[in-house]
């Protein structure tokens, strides 16, 4: 790439000029229009917006570096790809001495980690320095700290190709910007901002916590958690407001100076009520309002040390935070994990802080990133959004939508509402601009003004009218539904300042925040007043009546329900499993049983019943749009969902993640799914990895008539002729077997498996143990045996206290057991009580859950509870040595006397490509391609039946059962195998022996060459 000619001319004319722009009368101002304007510019970046680019969309936002103090309001540049921050620019005058000077480098540092951005810049063009943001700033960094990159101006001409491979428009698309940041990436000290602030403000809830309950001993748990959620969040609420200009600056910094601290924030909160009028800020009883003011945090005693320790590190230059340029997802990810914990209340009176019982259950709190929030929006709000006008679908006027209404049942700290009013925002802004922006400046409730830039911007009155009117949230969590209002005023006043606020509200003679009492309320969206019908409410106690939270939908949203319901339902449902449910709220777990089809079929996830109250909370016209596990799709628990989606006909789309992961931290595997009640003909299907969702160009369109309440699987449409095939030439595998069993489980592995060395028995904790040893066996895990090779390694025995028979296994009866094994018995005897307390046990010696020991005694083949391509192996000879764990897997026992095949040729079928291709087509799929192996899939598989009277048949059944014999004995061979060449040697012959079975099977089902690629094509699903 050529040095373009105007950074020739910038260089050559600087050059000439130095010493007069080092001057101190040469500002930044002058810098930015005369020098790196034009910089960027010749990197690609339309610094102007020439290509007239919506507000949301320009690629660079021009930002007034107001003074505040010795902080600004914002960096001079944030620069954009699609409307998403990918750098900052912070530009400073030439007499600033960027290499050195550590107070720009930490300002924009600030900025920058604040904002959660990799990289950023700091340039007065005479020098340019690139900073790894993700460090977290500390005010005694030197200026190097961080820096990945430093140039002066004369190093422009010979390192421009460098300078443009990174920070140029084309390179941030082409992902080059990306991997420079990945590539240098500084590992110490890398906390980022969400990290950061939710360690400060748990540290807040700490303090607070422990001080109000020693200084307020009559205070509720429940007065306890609302006090200090309430005055955190005040105290948030009003600093974003000073770095925004909103407050003046330093207002809370000051109360640091002088004692009775928490009485003088009081005099702000009040101050914050007259001017706001939120409910984060409500003391009073006001005739329009039907939320019930606080009381209760006015009469707080609070120590100042505790409050000056909060205070203390909230400004520049102690505070590495920026609010001004915090993102509203980052806080919403930082509440949503504070939220997952709870203040209780010891008997003297001590606050604790501990996991809330249900996040503990569910393994964590998991926030949606915002890729996925926003695609929700797009294909709900959007395309609600848009109308049909002589068969061309366009936007909606201004006036059409303003019906429009979104609800989130399960708001959690408010993402999907958040994203969704930013969706509205900027589609009315976009609109009225379209329109006239002159025509909605006017009148007595203008819709936008200009600013000083000339700028066309939302009023006040217009950003509270969309949030009034669109946006609706439910939360079964108190705490989340006033995280939510937060998140959702601050939003309201983003880009606002004093004199534009001062402004508008003398224009409009109101307070500048709406009310959100009525839109976003707390309460369980799964359960009304008809919970109580038929229960003894006197026999509920406080805490079940707060847990159960019964939520009146008609009651708290009126006019939209008289009206149908709501047009978009959004979100993402909590996941949780009944039986986890059943130890904890069990009145609620039945009633969901009663009221909701999706909760009917056993143990189900909560995440069903949402889908059904979403759908039933949708008008004729409505949308649903929810991310949640893909288990529905083919698990038993899913059947009954599946079935009221199939019948009504209501899906539009599913987007399939597969095994790939959307959650940070966590393994769950999800899939979005949209529905419609206008109950569309065909719906969208796409399986794609998360981070290409929005490069999708092309989806399979099914039929709404192909689906049915059985397994839902989706493959293209020559995948789906292949399917179709294999079943016609075939039968069910349930067919061919008379039980599949999964292992046991003892329950107590730890008292019943025994660890053998040199011929003595220990315990796993080390106790020696003395045993009879025919009532042992050895436990066979999932590390025994893999494909065509059973090869026990685990060195332990397990008692096995039980009898059995050609159909059945039973216990071993007490009294034999003391008499035939005394020293067994005596030794369980030692363990009784904690044998005793396991659950489901028939007899207190025997196993939790047994299940069919007699399959597994009388097995042909055993099965992988998980796999990722055929692992399937002959079942031992002398299966009675071995006793199957539930981790193992699962035995399967034919029945010959029905089908006299080969258990070797059943073998060769099952650990072919083809039949692991359909498998993994209709079972749950997990991280890394492994799949799930359980007897509903495996009773699905289409096994093709050998007609013994055919010659040609039976030469297919006796080449394959060859096969696989060979297999078993090159795979014994290769276990045993001790040199590299024999060991590559044996391992060429398996793969011939595997390719020779593979065709057999292909040739077997009567596939073509074109059918046999969609099987070798690892990707096809």
């Amino acid at each position: 790439m050529s040095v373009p000619d105007k950074i020739l001319q910038l260089v050559e004319r600087f050059d000439r000029n130095i010493e007069a722009y080092k001057h101190s009368h040469y500002n930044e101002t002058q810098t930015r229009q005369e020098f790196i304007d034009p910089l960027f510019k010749s990197l690609g970046w339309d610094m102007d917006n020439e290509q007239g680019y919506a507000e949301a969309y320009k690629d660079v936002v021009h930002e007034d570096a107001i003074k505040i103090g010795r902080a600004t309001k914002a960096p001079d540049y944030s620069f954009r790809i699609g409307g998403v921050r990918k750098f900052f620019v912070e530009a400073k005058k030439p007499s600033v001495d960027i290499k050195e000077d550590i107070h720009p480098a930490y300002q924009l540092r600030r900025y920058a980690w604040s904002a959660k951005l990799a990289l950023s810049i700091l340039t007065d063009f005479e020098e340019f320095a690139v900073y790894d943001c993700r460090v977290k700033p500390e005010k005694t960094d030197k200026a190097s700290k961080a820096r990945t990159l430093y140039l002066t101006y004369r190093d422009y001409l010979q390192r421009w190709d460098e300078l443009a491979a990174i920070f140029s428009r084309e390179a941030i698309l082409k992902g080059s910007f990306d991997k420079y940041a990945e590539s240098h990436k500084e590992k110490r000290g890398t906390t980022e901002v969400d990290v950061a602030f939710l360690q400060e403000i748990e540290r807040w809830r700490d303090l607070l916590a422990r001080n109000i309950a020693l200084r307020n001993p009559r205070l509720t748990r429940r007065e306890l958690n609302f006090a200090v959620q309430r005055t955190i969040d005040r105290i948030i609420f009003l600093r974003i407001c000073e770095d925004r200009g909103i407050e003046n600056y330093g207002k809370l910094m000051a109360l640091q100076n002088g004692t009775q601290i928490y009485q003088r924030l009081l005099h702000l909160f009040y101050q914050a009520d007259d001017r706001y009028n939120s409910g984060i800020f409500h003391f009073k009883s006001e005739k329009e309002r039907t939320e019930a003011p606080d009381t209760l945090t006015p009469d707080l005693t609070i120590d100042d040390a505790v409050l000056k320790d909060m205070l203390k590190n909230l400004y520049y230059p102690d505070s590495p935070y920026e609010f001004s340029v915090l993102p509203a997802d980052i806080l919403g990810q930082v509440y949503e994990q504070f939220l997952g914990k709870v203040i209780r209340l010891t008997a003297g009176h001590q606050a604790k802080v501990e996991e809330k019982p249900e996040v503990k259950k569910a393994g964590g709190v998991y926030y949606t990133p915002t890729y996925i929030v926003e695609y929700i929006i797009k294909h709900t709000v959007g395309e609600l959004l848009k109308r049909s006008l002589s068969g061309v679908e366009v936007q909606k006027s201004p006036k059409q939508a303003e019906k429009l209404t979104i609800l989130d049942p399960a708001c959690g700290s408010g993402s999907f509402l958040l994203g969704a009013y930013q969706y509205l925002l900027d589609w009315y802004h976009d609109a009225y601009l379209n329109e006239n922006p002159e025509k909605w400046s006017k009148g007595r409730q203008p819709r936008l003004y200009q600013n000083d830039r000339g700028e066309w911007k939302l009023t006040i009155e217009e950003r509270k009218r969309i949030l009034l009117n669109h946006i609706y949230g439910v939360d079964i969590d108190s705490q989340a539904v006033e995280v939510t209002k937060l998140s959702l005023l601050l939003k309201v006043l983003e880009g606002e300042d004093e004199q534009t606020l001062n402004s508008q509200m003398a224009l409009f003679q109101q307070r500048v925040l709406p009310d959100l009492s009525n839109n976003i309320i707390s309460g369980n969206s799964l359960i009304g007043s008809d919970f109580y019908e038929g229960q003894q409410l006197l026999l509920l106690d406080e805490e079940e009546m707060y847990r159960v939270n019964a939520f009146d939908w008609e009651k708290e949203f009126p006019e939209i329900m008289q009206k149908g319901g709501f047009d978009a339902v959004i979100g993402n449902p909590p996941y949780i499993r009944i039986q986890t449910l059943k130890e904890w709220i069990p009145l609620e777990v039945e009633f969901y049983k009663r009221k909701y089809v999706a909760a009917s079929k056993g143990n189900y996830d909560i995440y069903v019943v949402f889908v059904e109250c979403g759908l039933g909370l949708l008008n004729l016209s409505g949308k649903l749009g929810f991310i949640l596990p893909s288990k529905f799709l083919s698990t038993d628990y899913g059947l009954p969902l599946r079935n009221l989606l199939s019948s009504q006909r209501v899906v539009e789309r599913i987007v399939d993640f597969g095994h790939e992961q959307v959650f940070q931290n966590a393994t769950t595997y999800t899939c979005l799914l949209f529905l419609a009640k206008t109950q569309p003909k065909e719906f969208s299907y796409i399986n794609v990895s998360p981070h290409k969702l929005f490069e999708v160009s092309q989806s399979q369109q099914i039929s709404s008539q192909s689906i049915d309440n059985t397994q839902w699987v989706f493959v293209s449409n020559q995948g789906n002729v292949l399917l179709q095939k294999l079943s016609a030439k075939s039968q069910p595998f349930i067919h061919l077997f008379s039980e599949m069993s999964r292992g046991i489980s003892t329950g107590a592995d730890d008292i019943f498996c025994l660890v053998e060395t040199k011929g003595q028995l220990f315990t796993k904790h080390g106790s020696h143990v003395e045993v009879e040893s025919e009532i042992l066996r050895r436990p066979l895990y999932a590390t025994d045996f893999t494909r065509y090779l059973f090869q026990p390694q685990n060195k332990e025995r397990i008692i096995f206290p039980y009898h059995v028979s050609e159909n059945r296994s039973d216990p071993i009866e007490e009294s034999v057991l003391r008499k035939k094994y005394p020293n067994t018995y005596q030794y369980l005897s030692n363990h009784r009580k904690k044998l005793e307390a396991r659950k489901q046990c028939r007899i207190w010696y025997g196993y939790s859950a047994p299940r069919s020991l007699h399959i597994h005694e009388r097995a042909d083949i055993i099965v992988p509870l998980l796999a990722n391509h055929g692992l399937c192996v002959p079942a031992p000879q002398k299966s009675t040595h071995f006793c199957m764990m539930a981790s193992a897997g699962f035995s399967i026992r034919l029945k010959h006397e029905i089908h006299p095949m080969n258990p070797f040729y059943i073998l060769g079928l099952i650990n072919s490509k083809l039949l692991f291709w359909n498998l993994r087509l209709i079972s749950n799929k997990f991280r890394g391609g492994w799949i799930t192996c359980t007897k509903q899939y495996f009773a699905q598989l289409p096994i093709r039946i050998i007609n013994f009277s055919n010659p040609a048949d039976k030469a297919y059944h006796d080449k394959i059962v060859e096969l696989v014999e060979r297999m078993l004995d090159l795979h014994k061979q290769l276990h045993a195998a001790k040199t590299p060449q024999a060991q590559t040697l044996l391992q060429r012959q398996i793969d011939a022996a595997d390719r020779q079975i593979d065709r057999l099977v292909y040739e077997l089902y009567g596939l073509t060459e074109e059918e046999i690629e969609i099987i070798e094509d690892k990707r096809e699903k």
